[in-house]
């Protein structure tokens, strides 16, 4: 290999230091380890010495993590907490699609986007005063196959105001 010059030696030029002669004499290797049983440094976290400051915050942030997130909610005095009611979200929907039905008309959309939002709108509102807007936007979409689901929505929404009239 490198180095060697037939004898079985390699020869030193500074670059790779010689072999130690006693590895080469036949000494005895080392008896290999017999025990294979593991015994962890610390079993448990009690055993944790107390000159370890990094498995001590460790535990510490473990204990305040699990204290904080199994507390009862009103442990905190001072929660930061907004609740929104149903009663609130159902008002807010009504001032929208209030403000937005007369805006509809201004939104630059094509055909099938205007009977989509129409479509929306009616779901969302229940205005049945909408459906003959809706079945224009759909007598004015071009592609038949969205044509025809369109007119078959409009003819679901009148289906459904009908038969909830009372």
């Amino acid at each position: 290999m490198f180095g060697d010059n037939g004898t079985g030696q390699v020869q030193s030029d500074g670059m790779v230091p010689p072999l130690d002669p006693s590895v080469m004499s036949g000494a005895t290797p080392p008896a290999p380890i017999v025990d294979h049983t593991m015994t962890p440094a610390y079993p448990d976290d009690s055993a944790v010495p107390a000159e370890n400051p990094i498995l001590q915050m460790h535990q510490e942030a473990v204990a305040a993590s699990q204290a904080s997130t199994f507390a009862p909610a009103m442990a905190d005095p001072d929660p930061v907490v907004t609740t929104v009611h149903d009663d609130d979200l159902l008002a807010i929907k009504a001032d929208a699609l209030t403000a937005l039905t007369p805006l509809v008309g201004n939104l630059e959309q094509s055909a099938e986007e205007k009977f989509r939002t129409t479509m929306m709108l009616i779901q969302a509102s229940d205005d049945r005063t909408l459906v003959r807007q809706a079945y224009e936007s759909a007598q004015a979409i071009e592609d038949e196959k969205v044509k025809a689901q369109a007119l078959l929505d409009v003819v679901n929404e009148i289906n459904y105001f009908t038969s909830h009239t009372g």
